[in-house]
């Protein structure tokens, strides 16, 4: 597959802060804490359906020091419609324990830190410091993924390194670049049937070819 060339690089970076400068996270939140535990269950499940779980999760466990003595199978009910919802519902109690016991309660607003919280890796703790924060960093969900590759941006095999090389190759606004992507990924530019007519970056596309991560 062909590359894009430093110029297109160029032109694709200001193309998406031109669009996307103040495009933020669809998952609904009121807090560190509420966007921790809403990106953790949005792996591999819905932002929409996200949003519909947490309401009534956050009502019964508005704090980690409600949610880290919470029982088990109380907690699995409310997310039972999650994807992975046994491992997810073991993760956020185990995170809202370790919140609680090193962390004074308060959400670690540090990617290092966040990861080593229960059910947070390098994505997660990315996403929740370029949301809540604005850091300037990159995190590549399916959707960043398969942008990355229809633009010739990078042909890495895994997230991890497709995250590295976006860095690298952007190394300013990653924030804006990162929501830019997802929300481009989700609505424009999808795994299937995308909407070309509707793309303003056709001209940089090197493939239709679904990639997933």
């Amino acid at each position: 597959m062909k590359k894009a060339t430093r110029k297109e690089i160029a032109e694709i970076h200001q193309l998406f802060i031109d669009r996307y400068d103040d495009a933020v996270t669809e998952l609904t939140y009121k807090n560190a804490y509420e966007l921790v535990v809403a990106v953790a269950l949005s792996a591999q499940c819905t932002d929409k359906r996200v949003n519909i779980l947490t309401p009534p999760l956050f009502e019964n466990y508005p704090s980690p020091q409600s949610l880290a003595i919470a029982e088990l199978d109380d907690v699995k009910k409310f997310i039972n419609s999650c994807s992975f919802f046994n491992n997810k519902a073991k993760n956020i109690i185990a995170m809202a324990q370790r919140v609680v016991e090193v962390y004074d309660g308060e959400i670690p607003l540090d990617s290092k830190e966040l990861q080593t919280l229960a059910g947070v890796g390098q994505k997660t703790a990315n996403v929740v410091m370029i949301e809540y924060t604005g850091a300037n960093l990159m995190a590549v969900d399916t959707h960043v993924f398969r942008v990355a590759h229809r633009l010739g941006l990078s042909d890495d095999k895994t997230a991890i390194k497709t995250e590295a090389t976006l860095a690298k190759k952007f190394k300013n606004n990653l924030h804006a670049l990162h929501q830019g992507m997802v929300l481009f990924g989700r609505y424009i530019c999808k795994a299937k049937n995308p909407s070309c007519d509707e793309c303003f970056l056709t001209e940089y596309c090197k493939t239709k070819e679904t990639f997933k991560v």
